[in-house]
């Protein structure tokens, strides 16, 4: 369910740990999709604990705990590698306090090799600075080869396949939206019969990806239990959409 419009939705940003986003107030409720560390909430009400609103991200409805809910910050570095390790300083034999999934936001100063942020001191080879996109989708998503599948993930710890193409085209510089659906909508159809190439979109009844090259694809899905490479032809072709994004 997408965002309607409200006029005073309070700002609100996901804190230190992701945060699943809920069909209803309910723990055991369907996750819709997911929060990542620094990224946006609009909440729209507080009830016995969880806040309803959406995600501004990528406008889903739900219902997060309001206790994984921070104050937003400007953030100046978003996490590039499958997850940051989070130091208390930046001495190499410190032992890590936590750790930041893919696509987390945060703030921080530059100091050596070392972000020291809210969180502690983060590697800087582990981020990029908002603005410096990645300059292959694909080989974001292979950081992600083994993540086990969960409906509504979208990190490490479980993703679906949408959510594996938005984070890898969101770090890469090309806004995505969350649902299947929309996805189908971006770029142009690759008609039955032309190659495919690297980068292609490739949605699928049971989850969806990125081709590789020509024959493989790199997705996610529930059959698959995880984030692997297949042969794009082990799929329904009448069930395949397939879109060039450039």
């Amino acid at each position: 369910m997408l965002a309607p419009h409200y006029a005073r939705a309070m700002p609100r940003a996901c804190g230190a740990q992701p945060a699943p986003l809920r069909a209803a107030p309910d723990a055991d409720a369907a996750q819709l999709s997911e929060l990542l560390p620094g990224e946006g909430f609009a909440v729209l009400e507080y009830a016995a604990g969880w806040a309803w609103g959406y995600c501004t991200p990528h406008s889903m409805v739900g219902y997060v705990e309001a206790i994984a809910l921070a104050q937003p910050v400007e953030a100046t570095h978003i996490v590039c590698e499958r997850f940051a390790s989070v130091a208390p300083d930046d001495h190499v034999a410190s032992p890590p306090l936590a750790s930041l999934p893919m696509g987390a936001l945060l703030r921080g100063r530059e100091c050596g090799a070392c972000l020291a942020s809210e969180y502690g001191c983060v590697a800087l080879s582990h981020l990029r600075r908002i603005g410096d996109h990645e300059p292959d989708p694909v080989a974001v998503a292979e950081r992600l080869i083994g993540a086990p599948w969960r409906e509504g993930g979208r990190s490490a710890a479980g993703i679906d396949g949408p959510g594996l193409v938005q984070l890898a085209l969101t770090l890469s510089g090309l806004p995505a939206p969350r649902l299947p659906d929309q996805l189908a909508a971006l770029g142009a159809a690759v008609p039955a019969g032309t190659p495919l190439r690297r980068g292609d979109l490739i949605l699928h009844a049971d989850g969806a990806g990125l081709m590789i090259d020509d024959l493989m694809m790199i997705h996610c899905s529930r059959a698959a239990g995880h984030v692997t490479a297949a042969p794009v032809a082990t799929l329904d072709p009448a069930r395949t959409v397939r879109r060039r994004l450039d």
